[in-house]
C-alpha cells in the first residue's frame, strides 16, 4: 500500500520522531511504499491566506471559500497545497500523528487542514438537493481511504477515562474523526493513543512501539470505527438531523456511531 505520514513535533530527538521512525522502518520492511510530511522540517504556513490563490488581485478582499473553490478547479493553488494534496490522492492510508496539545492537535497541523482541505476537494464536494446534501461523512473524494490517528499525550489513561476529569479520549478526538476525516470519506480507523509519555524508558518504549507495530500490521484489515453515512438513510435532509426512529433518545457524538 501506499501510506502517507502527517507529522506534527518540533523535536527531532522527541519520542514522537522516535515512533515516527518506528513506524516508517516497520512498514516499509512490510512492503509498503511510504511518504512523510514532517510539518515542522517543512516550515509549514499554518495561516490561511490570500496568497494561497496565485490568481488573488493584491488589495482586494480575499473572500476564503470561493477563492480556493476557484485556485482548486483553476490550477491556481499555493505549490505546497497543491502538493500534499497529490500525496492525500497517491495514499491509501493516512497517518495523522501528533502530540495532544490543549485537547488538539498542534497548530501547525490544524493550518495543514485549513490550507490542504480546499473547497472542491475536502467540501463544497456532490449534489445538494432533497435526496442528498453533499457528497460528505463517508463520501467524497478520500473515500476508499483508510485513516488513524496516533496520538501522545502526558496525561495519564484514566484522566481520559468514561469519567475522567479530561472527558473521554473519543470525545476529544470525535471532531478530528469524524469532522475532519470522516467528512471527506476516509475510513477511520481506532485511534492509536499512548499515555503518560513523560515516563518512558527504553523498556517501555520497546513495550509501546510493539503494540504500534501490531496495529500498523493491520491498517487494510481492521474494522473502522462505524459512523454513520449521511445519505444513507439515517439522517434528515436538509436539517441533517438522526430520524428519531435512528438511536432513539441517544444524544451526543456516540449517537452518530452505528
Amino acid at each position: 500500500m501506499n501510506i502517507l505520514i502527517v507529522y506534527a513535533h518540533p523535536e527531532p530527538t522527541s519520542l514522537n520522531a522516535s515512533l515516527r521512525d518506528f513506524s516508517v522502518q516497520r512498514l516499509e520492511a512490510a512492503g509498503h511504499t511510504v511518504q512523510v510530511s514532517d510539518l515542522y522540517a517543512m516550515q509549514w504556513k499554518a495561516t490561511v491566506e490570500s496568497t494561497d490563490n496565485l490568481a488573488h488581485e493584491p488589495g482586494t478582499p480575499f473572500n476564503i471559500s470561493p477563492e480556493s473553490k476557484y485556485a482548486f478547479e483553476n490550477g491556481l493553488q499555493s505549490p505546497d497545497i497543491a502538493a500534499e494534496q497529490a500525496k492525500l490522492m497517491w495514499a491509501d492510508v493516512v497517518l495523522f500523528q501528533f502530540p495532544l496539545w490543549w485537547f488538539s492537535m498542534p497548530a501547525i497541523m490544524k493550518g495543514w487542514f485549513d490550507r490542504v482541505y480546499a473547497y472542491g476537494f475536502a467540501y463544497g464536494v456532490g449534489e445538494h438537493s432533497d435526496r442528498r446534501w453533499g457528497d460528505r461523512y463517508g463520501e467524497g473524494k478520500l473515500a476508499g481511504k483508510r485513516a488513524m490517528l496516533i496520538v501522545t499525550t502526558g496525561g495519564w489513561e484514566q484522566h481520559y477515562g468514561p469519567r475522567g476529569i479530561n472527558g473521554p479520549i473519543n470525545d476529544l478526538l470525535f471532531p478530528i474523526q469524524h469532522g475532519m476525516l470522516y467528512y471527506p470519506g476516509f475510513d477511520v480507523l481506532p485511534p492509536f493513543v499512548e499515555y503518560r509519555v513523560r515516563a518512558m524508558d527504553e523498556a517501555r518504549f520497546a513495550e509501546v512501539s510493539g503494540r504500534l507495530g501490531e496495529r500498523l500490521d493491520t491498517l487494510a484489515t481492521a474494522e473502522p470505527i462505524a459512523f454513520r453515512k449521511q445519505n444513507f438513510g439515517d439522517y434528515l435532509i436538509p436539517s441533517m438531523e438522526l430520524h428519531p426512529e435512528v438511536a432513539p433518545g441517544q444524544t451526543g457524538f456516540a449517537a452518530h456511531i452505528a
